[in-house]
C-alpha cells in the first residue's frame, strides 16, 4: 500500500475510534463530526489507492459514486456528508451544532461511519 493511501486509512481509523469515545463523553455533535471524517478518510484511501490521485472533495456521495460503491455504502456517505459542515458551523447548522444531535443520532451516524470503513478494509484488503 502507498505511504498516502496507509497514511489517510490510519488517520480513518483513529477518527473512528476518536468517533466512539466522543459517544461515550456524551459530546454527540463531535462524535458525529469524526464519524463522517473516518468515513472521509477511508473513501479517499480508497479513491487514492484505486485511482492513483488524490480527491479534493468532501462529498461523500460523489467520493462513493467515482468508487462504485454498493448501494448501503452510498446511503451511508448520503447521511454522513451534510455532517462535515452542520457540525461546526452555526450558519450551516441553523442553530448550535451541540444541541442538534443526541445519543441515537450519534449510535447511527456512528453505525454509518463503521459499514463506510468495512466496506474500505475488504476493499483494500482485495488489493489495492
Amino acid at each position: 500500500m502507498r505511504k498516502e493511501v496507509s497514511r489517510l486509512w490510519e488517520q480513518a481509523l483513529e477518527d473512528l475510534d476518536t468517533a466512539k469515545k466522543l459517544l461515550e463523553v456524551e459530546k454527540y455533535y463531535a462524535s458525529v463530526f469524526f464519524s463522517e471524517q473516518a468515513a472521509e478518510k477511508a473513501l479517499k484511501a480508497l479513491f487514492m489507492g484505486k485511482k492513483k490521485r488524490a480527491e479534493f472533495t468532501h462529498d461523500l456521495t460523489e467520493l462513493a459514486e467515482k468508487l462504485n460503491a454498493p448501494e448501503d455504502i452510498y446511503e451511508a456517505a448520503a447521511e454522513l456528508s451534510p455532517d462535515y459542515t452542520i457540525t461546526r458551523y452555526l450558519n450551516a447548522a441553523n442553530a448550535v451544532p451541540a444541541k442538534l444531535y443526541t445519543r441515537k443520532s450519534a449510535e447511527v451516524h456512528l453505525k454509518y461511519g463503521e459499514e463506510v470503513i468495512e466496506w474500505v478494509r475488504r476493499e483494500l484488503a482485495s488489493g489495492v
